[in-house]
């Protein structure tokens, strides 16, 4: 019974142990050179409009999160057209969720135009802590793509 009990534990030890070493470990962010300027009016337009009156508890004052969402804002999106590709296989804007932060700005509205010189990304559930090396999304009806580049 002893022997019994021992094998299972080291069994159970072992298949611990190889559970934890084949965790992926992920490597430490990479922020570009960019990020000491402080944020323009139009960023802290974008972080407004979705974090509203709670936006200097949540990000302002936060400094690791400030400097997040400026290298989301200056690096990790990029906006394109792209006339002579087909797109039609990509994700749509239309179907990308808006943010959770509804319950902290009720006012947050998805956009049914698509300008993309003040396109707000930090309204939409874009994955952007993803593990995938890159996400694309199509606005929807145009040939403007999208693309969420990796954080590592």
């Amino acid at each position: 019974m002893i022997k019994k009990i021992s094998l299972v534990f080291f069994i159970c030890l072992g298949l611990s142990h190889f559970g934890q070493s084949q965790k992926q470990v992920l490597p430490l962010a990479k922020y570009g050179d960019n990020l000491s300027a402080p944020l323009s009016s139009k960023e802290r337009a974008f972080i407004d409009e979705v974090y509203g009156d709670y936006a200097d508890k949540l990000i302002y004052n936060n400094s690791q999160r400030l400097l997040l969402f400026k290298d989301i804002l200056r690096n990790r999106v990029v906006i394109k057209r792209y006339d002579a590709k087909d797109l039609s296989s990509l994700n749509l804007l239309s179907r990308v969720d808006m943010v959770k932060s509804k319950s902290i700005n009720s006012n947050l509205q998805r956009d049914y135009s698509f300008d993309p010189d003040n396109f707000n990304p930090l309204k939409y559930e874009f994955g952007f802590f993803s593990k995938q090396r890159y996400t694309y999304y199509r606005v929807d009806n145009t040939q403007y793509l999208i693309t969420i580049l990796p954080q590592y």
